[in-house]
């Protein structure tokens, strides 16, 4: 039996979802290029850019060379693997995105381990396009550049190291160097690594203490039961993260009472912290979301927008709304600088919460699913119930319905000729026993 493409096609290594973004947006390439190229819609690859699905077959391979080889016939041609990396670690905007008026900024260092982050004032007139990178002369020089080209997206290659090393033992790529770890210690030293910052974090998203304890247990038990794909994943920790976040900024939290109202700042906070923590909740949630990611946790534009799932230029803009609005609020927040040291010292501040233990978060996600698998085995075996008596007991003919009879009210009583009177009977039978069988007419005599 002859096997089809899919499982005849070599498997592909393709770049982590933000790697792919990453480099289209070094290509000068759009999203609508891209989905005409490959033959699919935008959503599709907007999906790929997400990590919500990964081509396959011919589709993967095709990907593949798009990213890495160059993009479809009329696009800008593809530098080297080495101007590749360069791109792909390189300023923020790239040529592709409009005239977008936040600059670009390296990478900076993850603000969760306490590492101060350089903040640099966003102006529309310091924006540079990147410089096309030479060709080397030579193929040779090519070939050697080629596997020492990093292809890990520059958030990751600049992130702390104890960040780095739970990602590394969170998706299990050494388990030599560590000893190996079992899925059950990865999800732990994950979750005791990143689970407090991110309860604070999640605190200064929403204002809410109890909800953010929630969203970030949530998200870890979603985690656990995606397991396989979060310890692949480049950035973990940025996954986990992105779930709380979405789970704390649902719309339907307004319906509960105990989440109706942000808590009141704590009492040891100073002025200056809790003017900003009220003029942070007085912005919409996606602005709110934007500014926290890129002036409080230093992520840089690109992943600030594919996390938020935004283009580049939607994310600039949102961030020189949300700071416009910061600065009209308090004066001081008018500087880029001031703002991003103010929420840099919100974020790497000591979180306080108090956390269920690692084990009790993959007990609950498991007991979790097994309700869920039996509520719907359940329901799926009453509809088949149902459905089987429904085919049993249902009638195979038409059985008409004869509707019963009823009083009507309101007709009036029948009516009828009078009684005759004796005069009215003889002359009834005179006409009854002497019929006239002539043309004339009945003339009554006289009496």
């Amino acid at each position: 039996m002859s096997r089809s493409t899919a499982d005849s096609t070599p498997s592909v290594a393709l770049p982590g979802p933000k790697e792919r973004r990453r480099l289209r947006e070094a290509l000068a390439l759009s999203e609508e290029q891209v989905a005409e190229a490959m033959g699919v819609t935008k959503a599709t690859v907007k999906a790929w850019e997400t990590g919500r699905s990964t081509p396959r077959g011919r589709k993967r391979e095709a990907y593949a060379r798009l990213l890495g080889a160059g993009g479809p016939e009329g696009s800008r041609p593809s530098p080297d693997p080495t101007a590749r990396a360069e791109a792909a670690s390189g300023p923020a905007l790239t040529p592709s995105a409009p005239s977008s008026p936040v600059s670009s900024r390296p990478p900076a260092d993850r603000a969760g381990d306490g590492v101060s982050l350089p903040a640099e004032r966003l102006k529309p007139e310091t924006r540079e396009k990147p410089e096309k990178p030479e060709k080397p002369e030579a193929p040779e020089k090519a070939e050697a550049a080629e596997p020492t080209a990093p292809e890990a997206p520059a958030p990751e290659a600049s992130a702390p190291a104890s960040e780095a090393s739970a990602s590394a033992s969170a998706s299990g790529e050494a388990p030599a160097e560590s000893g190996g770890l079992t899925p059950e210690e990865a999800f732990d030293a994950l979750y005791a690594h990143a689970a407090p910052g991110l309860v604070h974090q999640t605190y200064l998203l929403t204002g809410r203490r109890a909800l953010s304890r929630e969203a970030v247990e949530r998200a870890f038990q979603q985690a656990w039961q995606r397991w396989p794909e979060v310890a692949v994943d480049a950035d973990p920790v940025g996954w986990v993260r992105a779930a709380a976040y979405e789970y704390a900024l649902s719309p339907w939290h307004r319906l509960r009472r105990a989440h109706k109202h942000p808590d009141a700042p704590p009492a040891g906070a100073g002025r200056g912290e809790r003017e900003l923590l009220s003029a942070l909740l007085e912005l919409p949630p996606a602005y709110r979301r934007t500014v926290l990611l890129y002036d409080g946790l230093g992520l840089d534009l690109p992943d600030t927008a594919a996390e938020t799932e935004a283009s580049t230029p939607a994310a600039a803009n949102r961030l020189l709304h949300a700071r416009t609005v910061l600065g009209k609020r308090d004066p001081d927040l008018a500087e880029p600088e001031e703002l991003h040291r103010r929420l840099n010292a919100l974020v790497t501040e000591a979180p306080t919460a108090t956390l269920p233990a690692a084990r009790t978060v993959r007990t609950g996600s498991d007991h979790r699913i097994r309700a869920w698998t039996r509520a719907v085995v359940g329901v799926t075996a009453v509809l088949v119930v149902m459905t089987g008596v429904t085919a049993v007991t249902a009638p195979t003919r038409y059985i008409p319905v004869n509707a019963p009879g009823e009083t009507v009210n309101g007709v009036p009583v029948r009516g009828g000729p009078e009684k005759l009177r004796p005069e009215d009977v003889e002359l009834r039978d005179r006409l009854r026993s002497e019929p006239n069988p002539g043309p004339e007419r009945l003339v009554p005599l006289a009496g």
